[in-house]
């Protein structure tokens, strides 16, 4: 067995196949104002919030979410997200070993 370690950055991202893991990962660190537009995923994608908070539009529900909290959006689901004042900083957990988005707006 080979075990993979891989560097992730802040503002960088990593897809798993890459390292062999099923999952890939983005680490943001964003200002206010900052996020996606609206986009869905195949896979569930769990939001893992360090420090700040942001507006999540999830399906038809808006709700801010705050550091110590993890928001998991379930596959198929459109959502977005903008960074409140104070700023962001998460890891995004994508239920893929490969990024697929299907962005809406």
């Amino acid at each position: 067995m080979t075990i993979q370690i891989a560097e992730v950055g802040p503002d960088e991202n990593l897809e798993g196949y890459l390292i062999g893991s099923p999952v890939s990962i983005i680490r943001e660190h964003a200002g206010a104002g900052a996020g996606p537009r609206l986009h869905r995923h195949p896979y569930a994608e769990t939001f893992i919030i360090h420090r700040g908070s942001a507006l999540f539009t999830v399906g038809e529900e808006k709700l801010v979410a705050i550091g110590g909290q993890i928001l998991v959006v379930p596959a198929l689901v459109a959502h977005r997200f903008e960074v409140l004042d104070g700023g962001y900083e998460a890891t995004h957990v994508h239920a893929n070993d490969r990024f697929v988005t299907d962005w809406l707006e």
